[in-house]
């Protein structure tokens, strides 16, 4: 959650296959001003508060590292999907303009929109202070943990003494949360979680399907995904915890942040924000209003 990793796509089957690998280094841009959230025209309010010189090519270009699905990765053809992508695609149509993807390293984005290459930073950026330091933060999720278990079954992450839970290996939940709690149930005496990691995600969500763990813990658009994708055959664990906000990352005081705003505030009241987030089964994360630095408020 705090600590950005690489989870791979989800396939909807009961066991779960992964593509073969694509080349993350290059892909083409994407020009969608329609689908999910059906046609999109231009907000005038909104294109009026574009700094100027953004976008005079027709295009806003977004920084993006796609290897964290559903939010944002590559599909067989190299090209960036997810809905951190269609909704990049409806803020640009608000716009006025085009959204043209750069592929970029997660830790090369910041410098990017800091040396202007970059014009908006898309790839599932948590908002922290820290990070306001240097670029601004549209608001456009809630994300947090969120476990699931098998359809039908009782798990609850706060009870979780000596149960099996699946977790992708490196991530957060793999070494900091689910040793945590393990380390809490054996101070108070009782049994460890047996934690048991896996090389991907949807490896993990398998060992859920297949019975191999009763339950397996992920960032909540990841496991709502997974819920979504598997259809039936999973269930949500208890209710999503460490909670904080997804932000686009634009250039510190710049005017850009309060376009961006008002373009994702358009596309929440007509509706189209809501249309991509249940097309892509993660609406529980979804927001009524859009902020601005909500780290540095909350």
């Amino acid at each position: 959650m705090r600590v950005r990793f690489t989870i791979p796509v989800l396939a909807a089957a009961a066991v779960l296959v992964l593509s073969g690998c694509v080349d993350n280094s290059t892909a083409p841009a994407s020009t969608a001003t329609s689908g999910s959230a059906g046609t999109i025209e231009a907000d005038a309010a909104a294109v009026a508060l574009l700094p100027d010189g953004v976008g005079a090519s027709g295009n806003l270009v977004f920084g993006t590292s796609p290897n964290y699905a559903p939010n944002e990765y590559k599909n067989d053809a190299g090209t960036p999907v997810g809905w951190t992508i269609d909704l990049s695609d409806a803020v640009a149509a608000k716009l006025g303009l085009t959204a043209d993807f750069t592929v970029a390293n997660f830790e090369s984005i910041i410098p990017g929109i800091k040396g202007g290459s970059i014009d908006v930073g898309a790839s599932s950026f948590t908002d922290n202070v820290e990070r306001e330091k240097q670029v601004d933060f549209i608001n456009y999720y809630e994300a947090g943990i969120q476990w699931a278990s098998a359809a039908g079954t009782d798990v609850d992450p706060d009870n979780a003494c000596g149960l099996t839970v699946a977790v992708q290996a490196t991530t957060y939940q793999d070494t900091v949360e689910i040793p945590a709690k393990s380390a809490a149930c054996v101070a108070a005496g009782l049994l460890p979680i047996d934690k048991k990691p896996y090389d991907t995600q949807d490896s993990a969500a398998n060992a859920v399907v297949l019975g191999q763990a009763v339950a397996f813990s992920a960032d909540s658009p990841v496991t709502l995904y997974a819920i979504d994708q598997l259809d039936g055959r999973l269930q949500l664990a208890g209710t999503s915890f460490e909670v904080a906000p997804y932000g686009f990352a634009v250039a510190k005081d710049s005017g850009m942040a309060e376009a961006v705003q008002a373009a994702l505030q358009s596309l929440v009241d007509d509706g189209g924000y809501r249309a991509i987030l249940d097309d892509w089964g993660v609406a529980a994360g979804g927001l009524d209003t859009i902020t601005i630095n909500a780290a540095a408020q909350g």
